[in-house]
């Protein structure tokens, strides 16, 4: 029986769009690079080498800073030799999502008790760009409609790898919830599906109160955790 690690990496590693993007959009899939291929096996193997039911959180879709760049949701290449304690090559930018998500990960208890429990992916596991910026699946209304069937296709492959049905965490209140939450009816995935406040906006818009939304994750993990 494959581990988490083995089932994650598998899944990173085979990813593919099966359609034709639109209007001059570019796909962003960081896991065809070697150095990414090296920092993914590290990490999971890290911190997923077991047989645990873990709760996902599931995010929009990587951007270029972040997970474009090591391959690993919400983890940029500081915090992923900080936080994570894992070497790595990578330029040593900030993404301020990530900042938020370690931030929180340590207010939590730090990385080992926190992925121990918790997944993170995304709505669309490949992320995309336009002109060189990024850009959300539901930004473009061609992109949304055509890329439904690779992402049903994603989520129902990834369950499998031991993820608790009961409730799953939207990480965004706005339109990442509400296709998740239309896809989720018709597909039944999740018995609850709980939205929290996307650390962007958070970083961007409400820096000021960043440990109050720390604490909305951290409350909504032990509503379920504790049970």
């Amino acid at each position: 029986m494959k581990t988490f690690a083995e089932n994650i990496l598998d899944f990173l590693f085979d990813l593919e769009l099966p359609f034709k993007l639109p209007n001059k959009i570019e796909v962003l899939d960081a896991h065809k690079l070697p150095e990414v291929h090296a920092a993914c096996k590290i990490f999971y193997e890290k911190f997923y080498t077991d047989h645990n039911e873990r709760y996902l959180l599931i995010g929009i879709n990587p951007g270029r800073f972040g997970g474009g760049v090591t391959g690993i949701p919400f983890t940029d290449p500081v915090r992923l030799q900080n936080d994570c304690g894992i070497e790595n090559n990578f330029q040593k930018k900030q993404e301020l999502s990530s900042v938020f998500i370690y931030d929180m990960i340590n207010a939590y208890g730090g990385t080992q008790k926190f992925y121990s429990k918790f997944y993170i992916s995304a709505v669309s596991p490949l992320g995309f760009v336009r002109a060189g910026k990024n850009l959300n699946y539901y930004d473009d209304k061609v992109l949304q409609q055509r890329i439904e069937p690779f992402v049903i296709d994603c989520m129902e492959k990834q369950i499998v790898f031991g993820i608790k049905r009961n409730i799953c965490f939207c990480i965004g209140e706005g339109e990442n919830f509400k296709y998740l939450k239309k896809l989720n009816e018709k597909h039944a995935w999740f018995d609850e599906i709980k939205a929290l406040s996307h650390p962007r906006f958070v970083m961007q818009y409400k820096l000021k109160t960043k440990d109050l939304y720390i604490q909305q994750y951290i409350h909504a993990f032990a509503r379920v955790t504790q049970a």
